[in-house]
């Protein structure tokens, strides 16, 4: 194993940003390669700790000359973001200086060629952070970015083009569900790492050996030993599963028990008044047409001082919001519905 830091320079004379950059040579030159990162949004901790719990395990498959792909290891991928306090309030998803989220504002090349990438010395340093990223996971067969959400079940957004390829990776992760998605305007992480891939040659794209996808591990106070280890040993049984890693004792992963569903048959439900949440539902959960999902408290001991929130369609609460308190308009939940949402949204859910 290698290790190197990387230096992004501030916006003043006097300031960097500095990460580090972990780098395991694989034995077989035509083994795939894999390109792991957490914590582009920088509160969301879950992944950090899972590849802390991973790490070791590399050492040792390493150690007994098992990685035969060449991996790149990137634990905590956003120091600006981590750097970032107001009021004593971590600020980890958006950077304060541009109000532009970390995971937004990817370069979408037309092609997989680092030479198409603006240049790394100009631009806001968010955007020099965003394009170093991409120089370094560029060129990988497997592409995993490791986020939570803010209460949720485990699951993967994974590009139509990669289902059900992907279905393997999806059940060595031990993940509940998968949200497939065809469209990204926006400009994620996700999208700069599949997308360049969508109109090139099938001999270039190897769209069967490819892996690009946001890991949504739980909800944000899921930082926890025990669901690291297990986290740990999903990434382990994937890169085992895509050849990264021989691993002898561990079997082929079998079908993929979660569920799976479109973008667009998610249910944001914004909430019509502003107040305190008392949900009747919690992720996992089956709800059908019309079941109350929430009540939002707006006038606290009035008569007419609840609004309760119901189901529109059949579907299974993926996530729900961690504060209690909300705007008029906020997201309540994301409800993954039988069918197409009559609110129905390509691109990204959320800011």
């Amino acid at each position: 194993m290698q290790k190197s830091i990387e230096r992004i320079a501030g916006e003043s004379e006097g300031v960097s940003y500095e990460f580090p950059l972990f780098r395991f040579a694989g034995t077989d030159k035509v083994a795939p390669s894999a390109y792991l990162q957490a914590a582009l949004h920088a509160g969301e901790l879950p992944g950090v700790v899972a590849i802390d719990a991973l790490m070791p395990m590399l050492a040792k498959a390493e150690a007994e000359g098992r990685i035969k792909g060449n991996l790149t290891i990137v634990p905590w991928a956003n120091p600006i973001g981590r750097a970032q306090y107001h009021f004593g309030e971590h600020q980890g998803r958006f950077h304060l200086g541009t109000r532009t989220n970390f995971n937004r504002g990817f370069p979408l090349l037309a092609a997989p060629d680092t030479a198409l990438l603006p240049d790394t010395t100009l631009g806001s340093v968010d955007q020099r952070l965003k394009t170093r990223l991409v120089q370094l996971s560029l060129g990988h067969d497997i592409v995993l970015d490791l986020h939570c959400d803010d209460e949720g079940l485990a699951y993967l957004y994974v590009h139509t083009s990669l289902w059900p390829a992907m279905a393997d990776c999806a059940t060595a992760m031990g993940v509940d569900a998968v949200v497939l998605w065809s469209e990204d305007t926006a400009g994620t992480f996700e999208g700069a790492s599949i997308m360049p891939y969508q109109n090139v040659p099938d001999d270039v794209a190897k769209l069967d050996r490819r892996v690009a996808t946001t890991v949504e591990y739980r909800g944000i106070l899921d930082v926890d030993g025990a669901l690291a280890a297990a986290d740990a040993e999903g990434l382990y049984r994937l890169l085992v599963a895509r050849g990264v890693i021989t691993d002898t004792t561990l079997h082929t992963p079998g079908p993929f028990a979660g569920f799976v569903a479109p973008l667009e048959n998610i249910d944001m439900m914004p909430s019509p008044r502003a107040g305190a949440v008392l949900y009747d539902v919690k992720p996992g959960d089956r709800v059908a047409k019309g079941a109350r999902l929430a009540t939002i408290v707006h006038a606290p001991g009035e008569a007419d001082g609840r609004t309760e929130v119901f189901a529109p369609q059949d579907g299974i609460i993926l996530t729900r919001r961690s504060r209690r308190i909300i705007r008029a308009g906020e997201d309540l939940l994301k409800l993954v519905g039988d069918k197409k949402s009559t609110d129905a949204r390509s691109g990204t859910l959320e800011d």
